[in-house]
């Protein structure tokens, strides 16, 4: 069974397991405006919740992206390596940045699901 959770930092995290897949939110890439480069931290990193593991450029500017879950890094999307747009067209499925196993479930409970981001997002 999956399940997917939101950060107020604009990413989410599908979950399937003890794994997840990460990107940043539909609303955090129409800030952004046009994706230009993306780069996460390398493929067997171990991070923690709320690390500065990557950056994504955009013509507007550059933002941190943050990790929502404390773990180590299995994948990075090679797609955005040369397709950066990838993340404009379609950030919660193909534009997805990195997959990462959870070392401490728990911290899911921190996070929102999909209506209490939509909540939180309205607000701002």
């Amino acid at each position: 069974m999956s399940a997917i959770y939101f950060s107020e930092e604009h990413e989410w995290i599908l979950v399937e397991g003890d794994s997840g897949t990460v990107g940043i939110t539909d609303y955090a890439q129409e800030q952004l405006g046009d994706i230009v480069f993306v780069e996460v931290s390398k493929v067997g990193e171990e991070v923690a919740k709320d690390d500065d593991v990557g950056v994504v450029e955009s013509v507007k500017a550059a933002s941190d992206i943050y990790c929502p879950v404390s773990g180590t890094i299995t994948e990075a999307n090679e797609v955005l390596d040369g397709a950066p747009e990838t993340v404009n067209a379609d950030p919660m499925a193909g534009g997805w940045m990195f997959k990462i196993t959870l070392s401490d479930a728990g911290e899911l409970n921190a996070l929102m699901d999909q209506d209490a981001y939509e909540a939180f997002r309205d607000r701002l």
